[in-house]
């Protein structure tokens, strides 16, 4: 399914606006204040495939800085394990490219620099060297013959979460839906983006890969075609938001009921939902006392379903408990 998720956020980064803010406000690097974004352009890799074979998460934009043509290669990493050796593959895809470029121009003398960028959006802490010379066993053995090449990495975890909502652009709010456990900070960040982004089309895909997300499980199918629609109005955003957060909240208890049923016990359904609706109500409002917890297990099925519709309309504990 991680390739399912990948196309997503290839999806998204295709978008110009994604791409922009991901180097304004992610890439440390002083020339990015001279690219011409009004004149960058995603290359379609499908015509340079004679070297390079296209991945399901890689981009590659021609950008002109300073009036020099230049590419900016982006690789999405969302694997669970790091590739110790991805100094070797990015470099790898970069000669690659090169190679095309040679294929298609062979008159030309010089090759074009590549800015290699890897966006790692997994769970572990990223650790392999981004330096190709941090490989060798003896980088001073040859050294003016081996390559000198190193990425620029962009770990989303590595990102606080008042980094994140300083920032307050479309791909900190991306990263921020990924990484943050707090639902009602993402909804409320998603709703302010989109009140003062004057690009709507973008936000608008930002909002319907989360609502994609949040509907069928984290990392789990999307359906790209509904990523294209276009939100106006603020209400319209807030309809769907609350729409994906119940189904979430919905889903959610279908698995309690189901991990309630694998226990072989004849409570285990209602002792499953339960437990999930725990786990719901203390990742929004932190922990939950024993007599709040004795409170919740006193419920029937119904009960319990009833108060997972509420759970993203409810502003405090107190009061969901009010309305026992």
């Amino acid at each position: 399914m991680r390739q399912v998720h990948d196309r997503g956020y290839k999806r998204l980064f295709s978008n110009q606006q994604f791409f922009r803010e991901l180097l304004e406000s992610f890439v440390t690097e002083d020339w990015v204040k001279d690219i011409d974004f009004n004149k960058c352009e995603k290359i379609d890799k499908s015509f340079i495939s004679e070297h390079y074979k296209e991945t399901e998460s890689d981009i590659l934009y021609k950008v002109s800085l300073k009036g020099q043509e230049t590419y900016i290669y982006v690789l999405i990493e969302f694997q669970s394990t790091v590739v110790w050796f991805m100094a070797v593959r990015i470099l790898h895809y970069i000669c690659s490219i090169w190679l095309d470029h040679i294929a298609q121009h062979p008159q030309q003398r010089k090759l074009p620099p590549i800015f290699p960028i890897l966006l790692y959006s997994g769970d572990k802490k990223w650790n392999a060297a981004t330096n190709l010379q941090d490989l060798l066993k003896d980088n001073t053995l040859f050294k003016s013959y081996m390559p000198s090449f190193q990425y620029f990495k962009i770990a989303e975890n590595e990102y606080e979460k008042n980094q994140l909502l300083e920032i307050g652009n479309i791909v900190s709010t991306l990263f921020l839906a990924e990484t943050a456990d707090e639902i009602d900070i993402v909804k409320s960040q998603l709703l302010n983006l989109f009140e003062k982004s004057e690009e709507k089309l973008a936000i608008s895909l930002l909002l319907n890969w989360y609502e994609q997300l949040v509907v069928h499980g984290f990392r789990e199918k999307i359906d790209y075609e509904s990523l294209e629609q276009v939100y106006r109005e603020k209400q319209e955003v807030n309809v769907m938001l609350e729409t994906a957060l119940n189904k979430h909240g919905q889903r959610f208890f279908v698995q309690g009921e189901e991990i309630g049923i694998r226990k072989g016990k004849a409570e285990g359904k209602a002792e499953g939902k339960y437990s999930m609706l725990i786990s719901l109500l203390e990742s929004k409002f932190g922990d939950l006392n024993s007599n709040q917890k004795a409170c919740l297990k006193n419920l029937s099925d119904e009960q319990l379903m009833s108060l997972s519709k509420k759970l993203w309309t409810i502003q405090s504990v107190e009061e969901l408990f009010d309305g026992l």
